[in-house]
């Protein structure tokens, strides 16, 4: 992350407040979405939940990492849960793209990683989708609670999860075991 964030910084020192040569600038400019990166990483990772760690495979690249939500409560105690975070060049007008990497049976997360968060979608009828306002720390936020406050039974986007659960609370619980024993240590 510092090295991304020492470009912005040593770039920004280079040109000055007005550069000479518009051909350089323009092949050395820093997006939009990458300045708001550098911010916006800093605040996470000052902010991070207990029950998250955050990777970034490239420090160059902040638009690219990995997040694992160990719930310390809950159906999912115990589990470990890996998602991959890519910010699209349009951020912050758009949201984050987030898929589960590790498998779950869960109400708000598919078996192949689609996950049903509000937060992550552009336009959401209940008004609490995507804005330009959010950041990087509600999405991680969001996510770590998708396993405790926000795991939601009544608007699943895995029916078959959430009609198990409504049928047999005890069975529902020893398949979420079962698949943390099998897919989330």
């Amino acid at each position: 992350m510092l090295t991304l964030a020492s470009k912005l910084k040593r770039d920004d020192g280079v040109r000055g407040p007005r550069a000479s040569n518009p051909s350089s600038d323009s092949t050395r400019r820093v997006s939009v979405r990458d300045k708001l990166l550098v911010k916006e990483v800093a605040e996470l990772e000052a902010n991070l939940p207990c029950t998250c760690k955050v990777n970034f495979p490239d420090p160059n690249k902040l638009h690219y990492f990995q997040l694992t939500v160990i719930p310390d409560e809950g159906y999912y105690q115990g589990g470990k849960f890996q998602f991959e975070i890519e910010v699209p060049d349009a951020y912050n007008m758009v949201p984050p793209k987030v898929k589960c990497l590790t498998r779950i049976w869960h109400p708000n997360i598919t078996e192949t990683g689609e996950i049903c968060l509000s937060l992550l979608r552009e336009h959401s009828i209940d008004g609490t989708g995507w804005a330009p306002t959010r950041t990087l720390k509600d999405v991680v936020w969001g996510l770590n609670s998708l396993f405790t406050d926000l795991l939601n039974f009544d608007d699943p986007l895995n029916i078959e999860a959430a009609e198990h659960h409504l049928r047999d609370k005890e069975d529902f619980r020893n398949k979420v075991e079962d698949y943390i024993k099998r897919y989330a240590r």
